[in-house]
């Protein structure tokens, strides 16, 4: 698990996104896919990311005089460790989350900035739903949705495959009120939690 901090920065979490499930890339092939960071940027972030051991460099090779290294991510290193959580504040969870629905935003607006994309035929989807769950429900649920990507997290790129980004997103509902057996003076996490929030945006590139 990784210092919240690390990973909730906008750049470095625009390249962690770039490159979640993707083959390993180079820093010319993320610049190419982020056109707007600029080159400085890019390598102080990248530098940052390898030097945390969240970036693993897979590959060099000899340009024209300089190494160019290729990184993927190591994917146990890019979650928020629980003990990390537990020490941010509202106002950081605020932060984040506003980076987090940013970097959201920006795969989106990319994806749509394609002239051939195709939301409809491309299985674009965001939705949410609401469920009542009891604490270990709501475990359970979040272990079933994480192992469920998990399981398809090692494909590789081939014909007739399409990279796509989940992102989730949980939040309890405490203004609708508590389920039968609910003490009103409980916290939120104890109240009915909205299951919403794969609010995914699939098809992002291929």
């Amino acid at each position: 698990m990784t210092n919240a901090n690390l990973l909730l920065h906008p750049v470095r979490m625009r390249i962690l996104q770039t490159l979640v499930g993707s083959e390993p890339l180079t820093t010319a092939q993320l610049r190419d896919r982020l056109p707007d960071i600029a080159p400085a940027t890019m390598y102080r972030h990248i530098a940052t990311l390898t030097k945390a051991e969240v970036l693993e460099v897979v590959s060099e090779k000899r340009v024209r005089g300089t190494v160019e290294r290729s990184y993927q991510v190591r994917q146990e290193r890019v979650l928020v460790g629980e003990e990390a959580r537990k020490t941010m504040t509202r106002e950081d969870h605020q932060q984040a989350f506003t980076t987090f629905s940013a970097a959201v935003m920006s795969d989106f607006d990319r994806y749509l900035a394609d002239d051939e994309a195709d939301p409809p035929a491309d299985n674009v989807v965001y939705r949410q739903g609401a469920v009542w769950l009891t604490d270990d429900d709501f475990a359970s649920l979040v272990d079933e949705i994480e192992a469920a990507v998990a399981a398809r997290a090692d494909s590789t790129p081939g014909e007739g495959r399409t990279r796509h980004i989940f992102s989730y997103v949980i939040v309890p509902d405490a203004a609708s009120g508590k389920g039968p057996g609910r003490e009103s003076g409980k916290s939120g996490k104890e109240s009915d939690s909205d299951g919403g929030g794969d609010g995914s945006s699939d098809g992002d590139e291929g």
